[in-house]
């Protein structure tokens, strides 16, 4: 019995971040009975120690905190292997959970919650998060660009290997992508020159399972367009065409 329930128990480690001791019990018990192995942080500087002695499979953070708030402290977890986020905030308008999302959020839930409410999120989240590297690798375009071989592309000095899920610069700097952003560049690549709409869009980046938010996909697109415009040859890559969607402008090539 224990063999089996060991790899799901490690597989599923969630740390929940907030400086109310009562919600962290309710929701660490609550999580503890649905078979998750959590850790509780009362703070943000609690929450990067623990994150410094082990690795988790997502956070549950609040946002309302004394000293540092969660928004600066998502802020700062910006990085290739950083679990993702859900944020819990006692503040529930639809600009603060636009903010949330932009910076990086996968997930804004409004407080008091419901503890189901909360693990149905966390459950989509973490099907999302494992899903996306094997639909990545096995999905076929439906129509645009055929992937190559060797699934590298390349356009206007840029290159993007759709199988190592790396995309290079013209002066060949890595340019790090999170798992979303990461389909959304796979999906105008294989549409180039193609007016996409935003459900389109969404559904290529999240799954089309997944929940649809109003302006979710603009901010995805806001997102990935300044990570590209960091870049030398990035600032026109993605064209808004007013009320239909976006499209990639330059041309792509498959060798």
């Amino acid at each position: 019995m224990n063999a089996i329930l060991l790899p799901m128990d490690l597989a599923t480690h969630i740390l929940i971040v907030d400086d109310d001791a009562g919600i962290r019990t309710l929701i660490s018990s609550f999580l503890d009975k649905h078979g998750y192995r959590t850790d509780t942080a009362a703070d943000p500087r609690e929450m990067r120690d623990k994150l410094l002695r082990r690795r988790y499979d997502l956070i549950v953070l609040d946002v309302m905190m004394p000293r540092e708030d969660g928004l600066s402290a998502l802020r700062k977890l910006q990085h290739d292997d950083a679990p993702p986020v859900i944020m819990l905030s006692a503040v529930g308008t639809d600009i603060d959970r636009i903010v949330g999302l932009e910076m990086g959020a996968e997930d804004y839930l409004a407080k008091p919650c419901n503890p189901r409410e909360l693990l149905a999120r966390i459950r989509t989240v973490l099907r999302r998060r494992e899903g996306r590297g094997m639909a990545a690798a096995s999905d076929a375009p439906a129509s645009g660009v055929d992937a190559a071989a060797d699934g590298m592309a390349r356009f206007a000095g840029w290159a993007i290997d759709l199988i190592g899920r790396t995309l290079l610069d013209p002066q060949g700097v890595m340019v790090s992508l999170s798992d979303s952003e990461f389909r959304l560049m796979r999906a105008f690549v294989e549409h180039p020159r193609r007016v996409l709409s935003r459900d389109r869009l969404l559904d290529y980046a999240t799954g089309q399972d997944s929940e649809h938010y109003d302006r979710a996909i603009d901010v995805q697109v806001s997102r990935l367009r300044r990570k590209l415009a960091g870049h030398s040859g990035g600032e026109d890559l993605i064209r808004t065409v007013r009320n239909e969607g976006y499209m990639f402008v330059p041309v792509v090539a498959l060798r």
